[in-house]
């Protein structure tokens, strides 16, 4: 994803354009694919102990087509839909693991700029169950 892609890993390192809600001031993180489980990930800060799960809806059937805003695309200076991978936050808890769908994490594939967009697509769920 970016220039600090470790190949035996998979860790990428993650730059966001602005800290995502909640995380402020956190704005540089690393990507790293969860072993054993197929497109789940860890974000973690790289100057705090913080962790997220993301999950890329790609690796299962959650029929996950977001319109991506062009200004989000602008901001992570991506210039078309192909160029961003798309990922959701993923929440476990004692009763199933939580996706948001409506505010998806967008990565430019190469260099690694980061953004959360709010979807305006009201089809979305802020809290969708896995397996519901």
């Amino acid at each position: 994803m970016s220039a600090s892609t470790d190949q035996s890993t998979a860790v990428f390192g993650v730059e966001f354009a602005a800290p995502m809600p909640g995380l402020s001031p956190h704005t540089t993180f690393t990507l790293e694919q969860i072993d054993g489980a197929e497109g789940l990930h860890a974000l973690r800060a790289t100057d705090a102990d913080l962790r997220l799960f993301l999950l890329d809806p790609r690796s299962g059937d959650y029929g996950y087509e977001p319109g991506i805003p062009a200004d989000a695309r602008s901001e992570i200076g991506a210039s078309d839909d192909s160029e961003i991978r798309v990922f959701v936050v993923a929440n476990p808890s004692a009763d199933g693991v939580y996706i948001n769908l409506r505010a998806p994490v967008l990565i430019h594939g190469e260099s690694g700029r980061a953004a959360q967009v709010i979807l305006e697509d009201q089809r979305y769920p802020i809290r969708a169950r896995l397996g519901a």
